[in-house]
């Protein structure tokens, strides 16, 4: 009786391994595919089923944090595809987990991904306060100055999205 119990244990892990591998994986390709200068309609569909993948498997192994992350993914890769709607449900989605759980070191990417979904859908006002709110959070957050860059960045792009709307 004692190898079945260890045959579960393991099993187990080997789960959890496999979800933490294939998000991590998955993640990775999907945001390849979001620095494409030039997508083709299959890359497009590709780009889609990965970052929901790894959302997916990330629900089986993840934190609220990896929850937030996966929201935010999919809501960029929507904004990418010039899709406002799905863009703001995950946005809103990734921000109010970000909120509800203290992520402040990531919360500025939360208001960014609201920001960029209306930049997509053309609400420049609405947008630039999320920015506002975005900057303001990154200014104040605790992070890694490579982090911070990285943040500060995607800030920049998307008010650059805003005003070439």
């Amino acid at each position: 009786m004692g190898d079945y119990w260890s045959l579960i244990i393991v099993s187990q892990h080997d789960s959890e391994e496999f979800h933490r591998e294939t998000a991590k994986k998955c993640f990775n390709e999907a945001w390849d595919y979001l620095e494409m200068k030039n997508r083709t309609p299959n890359d497009d569909r590709n780009m889609i089923r990965l970052a929901h993948t790894a959302a997916y498997h990330r629900s089986f192994v993840g934190t609220e944090r990896n929850f937030a992350v996966g929201d935010w993914q999919v809501s960029r890769v929507y904004a990418a595809l010039n899709e406002p709607r799905l863009a703001l449900s995950f946005a809103k989605s990734a921000l109010k987990r970000m909120e509800k759980n203290a992520l402040s070191d990531i919360l500025c990417t939360g208001y960014e991904a609201v920001a960029r979904a209306h930049a997509v859908a053309k609400e420049a006002q609405i947008a630039k306060d999320y920015i506002k709110r975005a900057r303001e959070q990154l200014a104040k957050a605790n992070m890694d100055d490579e982090d911070r860059k990285i943040y500060s960045d995607q800030i920049d792009e998307t008010e650059r999205l805003i005003t070439s709307k």
